[in-house]
């Protein structure tokens, strides 16, 4: 990806576009950095101190060589590139991050290089290479400034005496005051004890040290041939500083790279000149990946395979991303190496790979990003004070070890994978198993931090690994050593080859030393070699990784929906446009690929990439795009997917060879050579200068290039063709600015903020950069909250003709995952200080102690007590939950399987969903406006009225859906229920004699059962989550006189979510009444929150005279049922309802299906649909005698078959037929043997669910109507007694047998079958 977006056909094609020296300034003197000056004052303003009292600028707590100087560009050729306008401070800014420096003779002074990047509006870039190095002042007015400063500071912190009070007087304290000071102090230098002492600290005495500054020769170029740069500027350096002369004058080799080398054409190399040696680079290919020259060798070797693929997976799914390291080249390594990976796709969100002191408080961006930050010698990782942790990868580089942020997904075949690179790396001599182990977010009160022993040894390791001197790590080098001396496996090796067994590991290590061995041998110089090599390993690892996603979305084009009929009217919908569909490309995906996938699909980099796609059929074809496109295509003619549809199997990357040819042929064979430097038209004299010293360059012949050049003038002629074209098709398309102002708008959909601003830093600049977050953040709320509700709700998927839609438990999961992770993001944003790791949850507890604390007050001061209103005892009910924000986060914070303050957040946030008061909570926690204002600052998301309503308002709209998001995640926790039992007091005894017993079922497991305390109506039990609930069996144990018990319903709540179910009952529990039945088994329904108040609201009972509510299952033999007919047709329609909705059920996803129970049993289902079925012209009621139920046909026809068997009346029917009989007989028998007392209606139901789990239900039914027994007790008109209606009932029965039905423990709970 690196710099492939960056020239576009317009820019001439010039290698680099500047040269920069940047320096110090010997006019203005020693000038403390402003920016640093700046940085301190955000600082203290960040941690809620006076910013106004921290040190202006100069710092006087350092020693003067350790404090930062401004420094300034002091020259840069040409003035000017139109296409690139120079950026001063941002040039000066990265060239120099630190401003400049000082040393004196006694301290290190090795040249240093560093390369950055500049990202422009548009999302353009260029990149910079800096060779920094020391050079002697000579000016006579810096020393002695410095010197000054030097006394200054002794005055200050004099080392041997303990501090006077005055001594740390402040440094706004007047120089007047410091220099008689001054006067009074002995000079440091006059005694050589004291000398010593402040030469240890690095001091600087004029008259015995020599003073040295830094200065930064930078080149500026379109893409980043990182090799090439480095080698031409160090050897610049080293004409300046070697003894005999360079060839040529300076001003030479400048013009010639500036503006006689050619940028290399599209899988071309080219050779040019610098001072000393020729520098080849080479450019892929149009079908190749991209360039990238920073070598991948080092950020593996820097963090260890898996830390690299875990920093990578963080990448992909768009988290903040902080590097930290003391060295800016790499960070910009990694950081480039980690962009490089994505393709085909593109970071899309802030890219710092260097973020300059002054630009810190960008850490506090609400957004996505990628930077780089430079760790100061010996601060350790805990001193680091970062807004954010919550959704935070943080890699320390120099210590191999990263955090990252809690439970995110893995990347596909992640074993696998890292096995395939850990080979790549193994072939090339590197061993792969660097960096300590990734760590998690610890919890707040440790921080992780790598202890010194361990980071001893992984420093000594690092030596020996240390792939890019090309060691192989010690231990290999020594199993090799001991493989090649030792004769036994020298024999085996030879036989095991010569038998066709590869032994892969032993060769790849000898490939590597041998590799090693000949280095430097051949034409070619080491450094070339290692280039080589360094390419070549780069492509390899890269293949490796574009290999996997084009395994990944190999069909993704099967998704993409092209749903606009041209770009204008596309762009314009773009918002509401639908143009991948997600549901169908994850329903496609193997199982394991689906927690990686279902995030990455939601990411601003994906949607641009579909974006992109879309946008082809326009306009040409974004590059990464086509090289993507080009592969799959490759990829099918080949068919290497088409079987392997579905499948995980991991395929490795096939083309890993073609790749490094390619590079290695360009460059062993090379295509162009450019002019050589040659003297250019310069007075004598010029062009001379001291040896050691950079000379200033002569301005007049760099400032502008040779206006013969033969490669500049055919870029003319192709723009000028290229303006042509344009100008024609202008007309034809719309208005071409405002198209322009449309793909800008499109392009820039979703993403907030793109690139800061590195220059101008005043504090309006950095306020309307708050404000852009904040108008993100709000806009990120509206889109996020929208699509959960279409997600949810279906809706647009089906007017798009989807069908029906259905919300996935994964995309889901996905989408209040993301929730999550945005209001942590808003949460953070101007945050005054920094507590714990979740801010959402420092708020929480910030709010839960004043709350508790008005609590306490509330509970000292004596309240006038109000004699309790009794309710009539008429009406038992659910006693009302209230709605707590605090008690629901003491319920997360019992909750011992939530280890780490951000996973505490994100469980009370899934919980506010799934009890619909997320919104109303939010209001009440920001309503404490002085808590508000306390803890964050003017600027912030929460403290904007307007932004913080709206805000509300579209969290308010979630409440349209039912989520489950808390109970289906925390599915081990132990939750609180309350189960009421409400009889039907006109007619019943409202107190039973017998023991009564309860046991409670859901999706998750049953409760066990629990007797329920005598003459008590109301219990509570804690439980481990049970899931949603499915069904309650109610029983007891029919002893003493008044053991009969009517009850009308069961009432079920879980007291953490609040989701309360209703298991209609409506039935007698007692022997010789209704059907005998002692236990039944309920089946329940969530009951929708009104806004009663009584909670108990649907439980009330009805008059008697009243037939029941729709709500209550009607049995056809309760009390209630026996006044209701339904007509044939209303029996034949519910039956195949019934057995539809089964249907359904089992082509949903297996994690969406819900509860079967409630299907075969609850209402309208298919016991109760065939139910209706049998009782339709059954004689039941006879007079004066006991109601005749169902059962008693079925155990009637039973008796009858099993007497006709012993008779051997049965003996001529078909085998079969026997068969089915025998089965009916010992399914009835086995039932009527349960020791469970469930009832006649309870036993049928359970015949019926049985029949329909082993497939027996349509064999049955011809013996149960062939049965002479049918003719007394049904009358002739009835369903059971019609041929064709019984055919056809048998028919639809048949459907389910392509089914696995399952059944609840419950239901079969003591049969023996």
């Amino acid at each position: 990806m690196s710099g492939s977006s960056s020239v576009s056909g317009a820019a001439p094609c010039r290698f680099a576009h500047y040269f920069v020296i940047c320096g110090i300034d010997t006019e203005t003197g020693l000038e403390p950095d402003e920016l640093a000056a700046l940085y301190q004052w955000l600082e203290a303003d960040r941690q809620g101190r006076d910013p106004d009292t921290a040190a202006t600028g100069e710092n006087f707590e350092q020693s003067p060589l350790k404090r930062t100087f401004k420094s300034k560009v002091l020259a840069r050729y040409p003035e000017n590139v139109e296409w690139n306008p120079f950026d001063q401070d941002a040039v000066n800014m990265l060239c120099m991050p630190k401003g400049l420096s000082f040393r004196t003779q006694a301290d290190q002074r090795e040249p240093q290089f560093h390369s950055f990047i500049i990202t422009k509006e548009d999302g353009s870039r260029t990149y910079g290479f800096v060779h920094t190095f020391y050079e002697e002042v000579t000016s006579p007015q810096i020393c002695s400034a410095m010197q000054t400063l030097y006394q200054m500071h002794n005055a200050e912190h004099p080392s041997a005496n303990p501090p006077s009070s005055s001594s740390s007087s402040s440094s706004s304290s007047s120089m007047d005051s410091l220099a008689s000071s001054l006067d009074e102090a002995d000079p440091p230098a006059s005694s050589s004890s004291s000398s010593s002492s402040s030469r240890g600290v690095g001091g600087y005495d004029s008259s015995r040290d020599t003073l040295y500054v830094s200065k930064a020769l930078c080149l500026i170029t379109p893409m980043p041939f990182m090799h090439a740069c480095r080698r031409f500027l160090s050897q610049l350096h080293r004409a300046v500083t070697a003894p005999p002369p360079p060839p040529l004058p300076l001003e030479s080799y400048v013009h010639n790279i500036l503006y006689e080398v050619p940028l290399p054409a599209l899988g071309r190399s080219l050779k040019f000149h610098g001072v000393y040696e020729p520098i080849v680079c080479q450019r892929p290919g149009p079908g190749e990946l991209p360039l990238a020259d920073f070598p991948l060798a080092e950020v593996f070797n820097l963090l260890g395979v898996e830390n690299l693929v875990q920093v990578f997976t963080c990448t992909m799914l768009e988290m903040q991303i902080l590097l930290y390291s003391q060295d800016y080249q790499r960070l910009m390594t990694v950081a480039e190496g980690i962009t490089t990976l994505l393709f085909p796709f593109q970071w899309q969100h802030v890219y710092v790979p260097i973020l300059p002191a002054s630009l810190l408080h960008f850490l506090d961006a609400p957004v996505p990003y990628l930077m780089g930050l430079q760790s100061k010698e010996g601060t350790d990782r805990s001193k680091l004070e970062l807004p954010q942790e919550a959704n935070l990868c943080f890699v320390d580089i120099d210590n191999h070890y990263i955090e990252l942020p809690e439970d995110f997904p893995q990347f596909p075949n992640k074993t696998e994978f890292m096995q395939e690179l850990s080979e790549v790396l193994l072939s090339f001599g590197i061993s792969a198993n660097t960096g300590a182990p990734p760590r998690t977010r610890t919890s707040p009160g440790s921080t992780p931090s790598t202890p010194g022993r361990e980071r001893k040894v992984v420093a000594l390791r690092q030596l020996e690994d240390d792939g890019r001197n090309g060691n192989l790590a010690g231990e290999e080098l020594a199993v090799l050593e001991l493989l090649q001396g030792n004769a036994t496996l020298e024999r085996l090796q030879a036989l095991t080859r010569r038998t066709g067994v590869t032994v892969a590991r032993v060769d790849a290590l000898r490939a590597g030393v041998k590799g090693q061995v000949t280095e430097g041998q051949g034409g070619q110089t080491a450094a070339e070699d290692m280039e080589l090599r360094n390419a070549k390993l780069n492509v390899k690892l890269r293949e490796v990784f574009a290999s996997r996603f084009t395994t990944m979305f190999a069909d993704y084009e099967a998704f993409v929906i092209q749903s606009a009929p041209d770009l204008e009217s596309w762009l314009t919908n773009r918002e509401q446009m639908h143009n991948f569909d997600k549901a169908s490309f994850l329903s496609d995906q193997p199982e394991p690929y689906l927690p990686f996938l279902s995030h990455f699909i939601e990411t601003q980099m994906f949607a641009t990439f579909i974006d992109n796609k879309i946008m082809s059929q326009w306009e040409d074809k974004e590059p990464l795009l086509r090289v993507f496109d080009a592969r799959i295509d490759k990829a099918r003619l080949y068919n290497v997917r088409a079987p392997s549809l579905r499948s995980s199997s991991y395929q490795k990357c096939s083309i890993l060879k073609e790749s490094a040819q390619a590079i290695e042929q360009r460059l062993m064979k090379i295509d162009h050579t450019a002019i050589h430097p040659h003297l250019l038209d310069m007075k004598i004299g010029q062009g001379k200068y001291e040896q050691g010293f950079f000379p200033k360059l002569q301005a007049d012949v760099l400032n502008t290039g040779p206006t013969n050049n033969k490669w500049s003038h055919r870029t003319a002629t192709a723009q000028r063709r290229k303006d042509r074209h344009r100008q024609q098709t202008e007309h034809l398309t719309l208005d071409n600015d405002l198209k322009e102002k449309y793909m800008q708008e499109a392009r820039s959909l979703g993403k907030n903020l793109r690139q800061p601003k590195l220059s101008d830093l005043s504090p309006a600049v950095i306020a309307q950069t708050n404000w852009k977050f904040v108008e993100g953040l709000l806009k990120e709320c509206r889109m996020k909250t929208k699509r959960m509700l279409v997600e949810k709700m279906g809706r647009e998927a089906v007017e798009l003709g989807h069908g029906e839609a259905n919300i996935t438990g994964l995309e889901e999961n996905t989408l209040i995952a993301s929730l999550c992770d945005l209001l942590e993001r808003i949460w953070s944003h101007g945050l005054q200080v920094k507590q714990g790791k979740s801010a959402l949850w420092s708020h929480l507890l910030h709010f839960q102690a004043r709350e508790e604390k008005l609590e306490q007050q509330h509970a000292e001061s004596p309240v006038p007590h109000v004699p309790e209103r009794r309710k009539s005892d008429t009406s038992i009910s659910m006693p009302c939950l209230r709605v707590s924000l605090i008690q629901d986060m003491r319920h997360i914070q019992s909750m011992s399987e939530i280890k780490t303050d951000v996973g505490r957040a994100r469980a009370w946030i899934r919980l506010s969903l799934e009890k619909k008061v997320l919104s109303q909570h939010l209001k009440q926690l920001l309503s404490r406006q002085a808590l508000t204002k306390k803890l964050y600052k003017r600027y912030a998301f929460l403290r904007c009225e307007e932004e913080k309503e709206q805000f509300l308002f579209h969290l308010l709209s979630l409440n349209a859906v039912d989520y489950f998001c808390f109970t289906s995640v925390f599915t081990t926790i132990m939750i609180p229920y309350r189960v009421v039992i409400i009889p039907i007091k006109k007619l019943s005894n409202a107190m039973t004699t017998s023991n009564p017993w309860v046991c409670v079922s859901g999706e998750l497991g049953d409760s066990g059962i629990m007797q329920i305390p005598k003459n008590v109506l109301e219990m509570t039990f804690d439980c481990q989550n049970l899931g949603k609930l499915t069904t309650v069996q109610l029983g007891h144990d029919n002893a003493g006189l008044l053991a009969k018990w009517l009850v009308d319903c069961v009432m079920v709540r879980n007291e953490i979510t609040g989701h309360t179910y209703r298991f209609p009952c409506g039935r007698w529990l007692g022997k010789g009444v209704d059907d005998g039945s002692l236990e039944r088994i309920l089946i329940g329904e969530l009951v929708l929150p009104s806004g009663d108040e009584d909670s108990g609201r649907g439980s009330r009972t009805p008059p008697p005279q009243n037939s029941p509510s729709q709500t209550r299952r009607i049995s056809i033999t309760s009390l209630s049922g026996r006044g209701y007919k339904p007509t044939s047709a209303q029996i034949q329609e519910a039956i195949s309802e019934a057995v539809n909705n089964i249907v359904k059920h089992f082509h949903k996803p297996e994690k969406e299906r819900g509860s079967l129970t409630v299907l075969l049993c609850g209402e309208s289902s298919l016991v109760s649909s065939l139910e209706q079925f049998f009782h339709h012209g059954f004689k039941s009621a006879r007079l004066f005698q006991k109601t005749v139920f169902v059962w008693d046909f079925v155990e009637k026809a039973v008796a009858y078959m099993e007497s006709a068997d012993q008779m051997g009346d049965l003996q001529e029917t078909a085998e079969p037929l026997g068969m089915t009989c025998q089965s009916l007989c010992h399914y009835v028998n086995a039932i009527n043997s349960t020791p469970r007392n469930i009832g006649k209606d309870g036993k049928f139901q359970l015949l019926v669910c049985l029949g329909a789990r082993d497939r027996l239900l349509p064999q049955w039914l011809p013996l149960l109507v062939e049965c002479p027994v049918i003719l007394r007790m049904y009358e002739d008109t009835a369903l059971l007694r019609d041929r064709t209606t019984v055919n056809a009932l048998i028919g639809v029965l048949e459907t389910l047998h392509d089914f696995p039905i399952t059944l609840e423990a419950s239901l079969v709970k003591g049969i023996d079958l």
